[in-house]
């Protein structure tokens, strides 16, 4: 179950930081030939990630590293590239040596998933920590979180997590997690409180869907009625009649 979490919340990321900029250190070329080799190796590392070819993607961020040994996106993204093959002592690396040359609440995050991956709930635990003092208001940092305090024995911190990010996002799935800590603990009281959550989350999310539709059928129809009047031809004004001057009339004094 563990394992399925992680990969979940892991490849949640992957998506999120897949199109991270490359950091400040790329952003000034020593020349124009550096500019357009490294925009290159860029382009290449992430083609070939997203076509799943981990070697090309590996030696295009270590040429990199080569030229730039203190790019931390490039470090990050070498990180990323690990963790999906498993690498996670490698990933571990990358993902420090990023944070260390860039405050980054990513490299954190990442590292702490694989930590969360590998059974080091503590410093999974720390980590996502750290990552929210820098960027609290992402939901998925709070969930990653919980994660890493149920699997310290410490249920209540991780319902507080994930109200956390309830608050954020507002999603009956976050819900039903804190409800299914709550079955754990065998909490009646608060089972009926959260199912009665879920229950009032999901008739607010049926209720805002429908107020979307009905607002873009209101445009639609606003648009078409707009465009009906103005393809409808104006009506053409009857011509006035003419008068008829009346002839050989005397006028009477």
């Amino acid at each position: 179950m563990l394992g399925v979490f992680a990969l979940i919340v892991f490849a949640v990321f992957l998506i999120f930081f897949y199109n991270e900029k490359p950091d400040k250190s790329e952003e000034k070329p020593k020349n124009p030939k550096y500019a357009a080799q490294m925009r290159k190796l860029w382009s290449i590392a992430q083609t070939s990630m997203k076509e799943r070819k981990p070697l090309r993607a590996e030696k295009a961020l270590l040429t990199i590293l080569k030229f730039d040994e203190k790019n931390a996106a490039a470090y990050n993204r070498l990180g990323i590239l690990y963790a999906k093959e498993q690498k996670f002592d490698d990933a571990i690396e990358c993902f420090e040596i990023a944070q260390s040359l860039d405050n980054n609440p990513s490299s954190l995050h990442n590292a702490g998933l694989i930590y969360l991956e590998t059974g080091a709930y503590e410093k999974a635990e720390l980590a996502f920590e750290q990552a929210l003092e820098l960027e609290g208001d992402i939901p998925a940092r709070y969930i990653a979180l919980a994660k890493a305090k149920e699997q310290l024995g410490r249920r209540k911190d991780a319902i507080s997590a994930l109200e956390s990010a309830y608050e954020l996002d507002h999603s009956t799935t976050t819900l039903r997690q804190i409800l299914a800590l709550h079955e754990v603990a065998g909490d009646e009281e608060a089972i009926i409180a959260t199912t009665a959550r879920i229950e009032q989350q999901l008739a607010e999310d049926v209720a805002r869907k429908r107020r979307a539709r009905s607002k873009k059928l209101g445009v639609a129809k606003s648009e078409s009625n707009t465009a009906s009047t103005a393809t409808k031809p104006k009506p053409r004004l009857a011509k006035p009649k003419k008068l008829i001057r009346p002839k050989n009339r005397k006028i009477i004094q």
